[in-house]
């Protein structure tokens, strides 16, 4: 998988598989019993969540969300979504809003100072800040992306190991 190519910050992969759906969720619950020390599985239904676990646990570690759609009696279909801790998105996404937020704020506050011919110039400059301020959160969401990116290799890696198994 070329990570650097992408745009998107959360990427995802479609695999069809010749198995049986229920058998390949066997698979995955077989290897939840084996006690991997880096690796936690969650199943939920056809959902599973890989994530990485113990001493090699960062803020920036990713996670990989797996959900199986059967096909046919022996072929599954899998969508692969790899993703940021489900708190560090939700902390980015807060920050979002805000800034979403602060930029619409100041937009009425710049008309308002506009129409009563008031100068506009720091409210332009506050706009002209969150802009900034959310490109760079894209920058430093790239950067938490390339940080796990070894460990998103790992987690592809014991996704097809148990595929194979």
């Amino acid at each position: 998988m070329d990570t650097n190519n992408e745009i998107r910050l959360r990427l995802r992969f479609y695999k069809d598989v010749d198995q049986n759906i229920d058998s390949l969720r066997q698979k995955f619950i077989h290897f939840t019993t084996t006690k991997s020390p880096d690796f936690i599985l969650k199943i939920k239904e056809y959902h599973i969540w890989i994530n990485i676990k113990g001493v090699k646990k960062r803020y920036w570690s990713p996670h990989l969300h797996l959900e199986m759609e059967s096909k046919g009696e022996n072929q599954t279909h899998i969508r692969g979504l790899f993703g940021p801790d489900p708190n560090l998105w939700t902390f980015f996404m807060f920050l979002h809003f805000m800034i979403a937020g602060t930029f619409i704020i100041f937009c009425g506050i710049a008309y308002s100072d506009y129409v009563l011919k008031k100068n506009t110039a720091d409210d332009f400059l506050v706009m002209l800040l969150m802009v900034f301020a959310w490109f760079l959160l894209y920058v430093i969401a790239k950067q938490i992306r390339s940080n796990g990116e070894k460990q998103m290799n790992d987690i592809e890696k014991v996704f097809l190991e148990i595929i194979e198994s």
